[in-house]
């Protein structure tokens, strides 16, 4: 083995129950390499990650460490050989502080074993420091938001120093700045020796911080190419297998007139709004973490209030004061945590499709229309083509992109006027992205007006057909799709260029 690699996977392969997860699949790691991980949901990444991460052991092949053979007989085995993972879910304790969970069962002690709090806080101001985050390290977790927990759990993982670290997903829940200050740490840490193995559906970011990228499809090893000699079209297809023009796809239809008028509004985290959505837009609401845009979206649907300020939905005043008054007005929200505020995980596919219309499926005597219920099911399985064994498969077994396209079907069965999506295509692979897309873009073309809250500036520009810009708690721009760039979003987001910032 060549002495600048520091891991090797050699013919990996993982069986489940009926479910082949990884086929033969090798991975050569380089010392001080940052190597990039793709595929679309259900490829093979997270199974190949947990192998080694020591989570799941492998029923065939090798790791090589250094260029040994290891057997790692669980994460902290793993951990104790170098390995560090960053999961895409996260990991920490909500109740404990920052600084706990930053050096949870490794805290500075001073006598028999007594915890150095001064130390533990002074270690953890510094770690922050890598973030630019200003947050007490006595902070319970749970006051941060998830953008900065995100940021903790990478912290977390670099502070012990790996051999090796795995990042999945990393920066799903960052950023711009966040994200870019990831990149430069990872770079001093490469610098120094550290290896990356870099998972991401987000390939401009493959291309700015990675050396190689792998790919792999159906569980099994595709390629491995150099990521200067590659092209977003390239790596696509090594990922799907076809060509896919584009994953934005084209307005079919002529937008209406206004439908949805907010106007005044103010609540926890957002004062002042006022906004206007017609028939069939698509309507992008963009802005840093902390802009107020989730806020805004569960003050429309009634899960946080509106104090003050008037919505309008096409000339009826509403007065929405719970989830259950949204749906009744047709009002629809895909939240951004689908795992945890979204999908009810251990029901059935069957289930969560008709979960917010149940009342349509109640026969005379109230009871359910099992057959009806099925029908349902199958239907919006098809139409939504969620990659599932069968509509009584369990949510929580489906891939992140068909979890995400449950979510969406289940609120289609409200037959909603107005759809507001909070990060729709978050964790999701490029294939199942390009069929989302598809789908709001169909959704809008009957009508619905579609309210977009994303990160992703280039889902954003791509999609949406008006861009409202929000910074702190209030709407700071708007601009048309032909007058938006990046720049100007995050000018206008970020405060900086007040001339980007006048209503277009």
């Amino acid at each position: 083995m060549p002495a600048d690699y520091v891991l090797q996977a050699r013919g990996i392969t993982k069986t489940f129950p009926g479910v082949r997860a990884l086929d033969g699949v090798h991975l050569d790691l380089a010392r001080g390499e940052v190597h990039a991980l793709v595929g679309e949901n259900g490829a093979g990444k997270t199974t190949l990650m947990h192998v080694l991460g020591g989570i799941h052991r492998p029923d065939a092949g090798e790791i090589l460490l250094e260029g040994r053979p290891v057997r790692f007989r669980n994460a902290h085995d793993a951990a104790r050989h170098g390995i560090g993972v960053v999961f895409q879910e996260l990991s920490l304790v909500e109740n404990l502080s920052v600084a706990e969970n930053l050096f949870a069962n490794r805290q500075p002690v001073y006598g028999p074993n007594f915890i150095d709090s001064r130390r533990l806080h002074d270690q953890t101001r510094e770690l922050l420091k890598r973030f630019d985050l200003d947050v007490p390290p006595g902070l319970p977790l749970k006051h941060l938001p998830v953008a900065q927990q995100q940021a903790v759990e990478i912290l977390k993982a670099i502070s012990q120093r790996p051999k090796v670290l795995i990042l999945d997903e990393p920066t799903s829940s960052l950023t711009a700045p966040d994200t870019q200050r990831l990149f430069r740490n990872m770079q001093a840490l490469k610098a120094e020796g550290t290896s990356f193995i870099y998972i991401s559906h987000h390939l401009p970011e493959i291309f700015q911080v990675a050396d190689r990228v792998t790919v792999l499809r159906d569980g099994k090893y595709v390629d491995t190419v150099r990521a200067a000699e590659a092209t977003e079209a390239s790596l696509i297809k090594l990922m799907v297998g076809r060509d896919i023009a584009d994953i934005y796809g084209e307005r079919e239809s002529e937008i209406g007139e206004e439908y949805l008028r907010v106007e005044g509004a103010s609540g926890r985290g957002f004062r002042e709004v006022g906004l206007t959505l017609r028939r069939g837009e698509i309507l992008g609401l963009a802005g840093l973490v902390g802009a107020g845009r989730t806020e805004l979206a569960r003050g429309l649907v009634g899960i946080e209030p509106i104090g003050k300020g008037t919505v309008r939905l096409d000339g009826e005043t509403l007065r929405i004061h719970s989830p259950a008054e949204a749906i009744r007005h047709r009002v629809a929200y895909l939240t951004e945590d689908r795992k945890d505020q979204g999908l009810f995980l251990r029901m059935t596919v069957r289930d969560n499709c008709v979960a917010p219309s149940l009342r349509a499926f109640a026969g005379a005597l109230g009871l359910m229309d099992e057959g009806r219920v099925d029908a349902q099911a199958e239907e919006s399985r098809r139409k939504f083509n969620i990659i599932t064994p069968g509509i009584r498969q369990q949510v929580r077994n489906l891939s992140g992109g068909n979890q995400q396209k449950v979510l969406l079907a289940m609120w289609m069965g409200i037959r909603p006027r107005v759809l507001v999506v909070d990060e729709p295509t978050r964790g999701v692979d490029v294939g199942a992205r390009s069929e989302i897309y598809a789908l709001l873009r169909a959704l809008a073309a009957t009508g619905v007006g579609i309210l977009m809250i994303s990160s992703d500036l280039l889902e954003v520009l791509g999609l949406t057909d008006r861009i409202v810009v929000m910074r702190g708690g209030r709407i700071a721009g708007e601009f048309s799709r032909a007058q938006a760039t990046e720049e100007k979003i995050i000018a206008c987001a970020s405060g900086v260029g007040e001339e980007c910032c006048a209503t277009q």
